[in-house]
């Protein structure tokens, strides 16, 4: 019986002509201001003008592949690219799979972001008369929680005595409170399960990256914990971004950019933990997580 494994991942911009195209999906069809897409360009400029998420997903899914063996046929369905999510399903159908198990590259669950990958993926199947069943969360993976903690403590080498962990994860809007939705919740579990470890360093829970809409998202914002922490004196800062599993644009300009330029104006001792990119350990870990479906 051969299995399907749908990896499914949010997806970026092929280049630079396609960041209009894919802002637009992110909205839902709704095509950005002129100033909201200047500064999304703006944005990946600042990177050099590269689109770094694509070849990083590329690695995991080949990782994935390989620790799951021959018995299983392995793709990707992103979000807001291509191949969407319903390519996916469509290349493993075709390839004449019996079941689709699905795995979204984040770890903790939201049905305002792994939930809405779970029903596009379901949909699919079931218009081709093939279940797809998904991985809803790995917040505590043990794998993962080991990545973070090695991740944390190289970090803190490298900052005062008595630097703060911020964990933080994408922010989304407060609405969800109102659902008694799980994500806050497990971000601070595999925030605390992390700080456990090191029961000598202070640490809290923060949010990034905010969409940029009228409604309130949750928060503290990662930034604003900066200026606050450096008002109370704080001889550091380690923010371990544990909702991201790659060095994508809300890594590598939200934080090694935006956020270390706030710390440095504020002469704020500052640090950010290694991302898992194509880990070997936290994604054999993860192949484990899927052949045990």
């Amino acid at each position: 019986m051969t299995v399907g494994v749908l990896v499914m991942a949010y997806g970026t911009p092929r280049d630079r002509d396609d960041i209009e195209t894919y802002y637009t999906d992110i909205r839902r069809g709704w095509p950005p201001t002129p100033e909201l897409l200047a500064d999304l360009v703006r944005r990946y400029d600042a990177l050099g003008g590269t689109f770094p998420l694509r070849a990083l997903t590329d690695a995991q899914v080949a990782s994935l592949a390989s620790s799951l063996g021959p018995s299983y046929v392995v793709t990707l369905g992103t979000k807001h690219s291509v191949p969407r999510i319903e390519d996916g399903v469509e290349t493993l159908v075709a390839q004449g799979v019996s079941r689709i198990i699905g795995l979204v590259l984040a770890p903790h669950y939201s049905a305002f972001s792994v939930g809405e990958y779970t029903a596009r993926a379901a949909a699919a199947g079931a218009a081709r008369g093939v279940t797809v069943d998904v991985v809803e969360s790995w917040h505590l993976l043990p794998a993962y929680l080991d990545f973070l903690d090695r991740a944390v403590g190289a970090a803190l080498s490298t900052m005062p005595t008595g630097a703060e962990v911020v964990f933080t994860a994408h922010s989304l809007p407060e609405r969800i409170l109102a659902t008694g939705d799980p994500y806050p919740a497990q971000l601070r579990e595999t925030a605390a399960a992390v700080a456990a470890r090191r029961p000598d360093v202070p640490w809290s829970v923060a949010w990034q990256s905010a969409g940029r809409t009228p409604e309130p998202w949750l928060g503290p914002d990662v930034l604003e914990v900066l200026r606050s922490r450096s008002a109370q004196g704080s001889p550091g800062v380690v923010v371990c971004a544990c909702g991201f599993v790659a060095d994508h644009l809300e890594v590598a300009y939200d934080l090694d950019i935006e956020a270390a330029a706030v710390a440095a104006e504020l002469d704020l001792p500052f640090a950010r933990t290694a991302s898992v990119n194509d880990d070997a350990a936290v994604l054999a870990a993860l192949a484990e997580l899927v052949a045990a479906r």
